[in-house]
């Protein structure tokens, strides 16, 4: 009998902003550009759709498809590393994306799961996604990002 196994990295911050405000960071490829360290989002943003994401330089960083878009609520992505042979390997992750008004606020909630134990994927992007969401928050309540493309490349 074998026993499913699952990675997961669940992150909720409160953002001071309206859910269509943030729906629409979430969504535009130059507001993602500037609270994403310069990577570039390519999207049709509908569902069963591919998107990708590219390095400043072109590369292509990870892909997937979406497989639900419910704005401005929720999404939820397929999502595959492409640059690290070992991330690949691990095949599709799931991530979802959430918001929920809450008083001034809007709660966000990301959720990213795999079917691996122990998962290399997972264990990434547990470092990166407090990084984007801290830029994130900090430009919708102040304008300005907390980290800056050079902050994360160092921090690697």
């Amino acid at each position: 009998m074998s026993q499913s196994t699952e990675s997961s990295f669940v992150y909720v911050t409160f953002i001071r902003t309206t859910p269509e405000k943030l729906w629409s960071a979430l969504t535009d490829a130059n507001q993602m550009k500037e609270y994403w360290f310069g990577m570039h989002f390519h999207a049709e943003w509908t569902k069963g759709s591919e998107w990708r994401m590219l390095f400043p330089d072109g590369k292509v960083a990870d892909t997937g498809e979406i497989i639900e878009f419910e704005p401005p609520k929720r999404i939820r992505l397929k999502w595959r590393n492409e640059f690290r042979p070992e991330l690949k390997a691990e095949g599709f992750a799931l991530c979802t994306i959430e918001l929920e008004p809450y008083g001034e606020a809007v709660r966000l909630s990301i959720t990213h799961t795999i079917e691996r134990a122990e998962s290399k994927f997972i264990q990434a992007v547990s470092g990166g996604w407090p990084k984007i969401l801290s830029n994130l928050k900090s430009l919708l309540e102040t304008g300005r990002v907390v980290l800056t493309e050079a902050d994360h490349t160092h921090g690697r």
